[in-house]
């Protein structure tokens, strides 16, 4: 590291768990984000502020009115643009030193799997089931860290998924792919805006702790949030034995 990032990142560095050593990690880290919105927002500036190397925003969708009650990455001018290009602007004004890769796209399939292969930790901040089981299924394949999180109205949950570990469940433990799941969105049931950034702000430190091994990571424990009652529950996850994803 040079003078100005000593100075940029003091405050981790001051920490022992993190030191020099850690934060080297962080600048050569590369972060794969699948969705550029409510989780998305805080988890990718908090990950470019903390000086991961390369950052990869994936997301289909364009800014509209309604996203920036909430999607805090994004800005009034960016009404109609990309919201990866969005963020990738936002991001270059928070720190200009992070590589951030925007695709404007729904990968899946080979591209999927090309893109969970080329990284060191996976976050899933998407917003349907099919998206999340395509995710887990290309972590569990390239044995990939996925840091898992969802919110609606005022419901959050978050978990890892540390699947360079033979003893983890997989997402598919959790909510089998067979399932009678519904989606259920934002603009139908609404969300409390503070909500997304509570659970992305827990993704973005689950991550920093992978990449840099310090402290308990959220692996076999799913973090549930009731933001009316501002409580949080802990409950135990275990490797389905059955699961039609990882068990083989």
């Amino acid at each position: 590291m040079n003078d100005e990032q000593l100075l940029r990142y003091s405050r981790h560095i001051l920490l022992p768990q993190v030191g020099v050593e850690g934060q080297e990690r962080f600048l050569q880290s590369r972060v794969l984000v699948i969705g550029a919105g409510g989780l998305g927002s805080p988890v990718a500036l908090y990950l470019a502020s903390a000086g991961i190397g390369r950052i990869t925003l994936c997301d289909p969708d364009t800014v509209d009115l309604t996203n920036l009650q909430r999607q805090i990455v994004h800005r009034i001018d960016a009404i109609g643009t990309p919201k990866v290009e969005s963020a990738r602007r936002t991001l270059a004004t928070i720190n200009p030193e992070v590589r951030v890769e925007a695709l404007a796209e729904r990968v899946a399939g080979a591209r999927l799997a090309s893109l969970v292969a080329d990284t060191d930790v996976v976050i899933d901040a998407s917003d349907n089931f099919a998206t999340r089981h395509a995710v887990n299924r290309a972590c569990v394949a390239h044995r990939k860290p996925l840091v898992s999180g969802a919110g609606v109205r005022f419901d959050g949950q978050v978990t890892v998924f540390d699947l360079r570990s033979p003893d983890s469940p997989c997402y598919a433990c959790l909510f089998p792919e067979d399932a009678q799941s519904e989606d259920v969105r934002c603009a139908v049931m609404g969300v409390f805006a503070p909500l997304v950034g509570i659970i992305g702000a827990v993704q973005a430190a689950e991550v920093l702790k992978l990449l840099a091994g310090f402290g308990q990571n959220l692996n076999g424990r799913l973090l549930l949030l009731d933001a009316l009652a501002m409580e949080w529950r802990s409950i135990r996850l275990t490797r389905d034995p059955q699961c039609k994803v990882c068990s083989h």
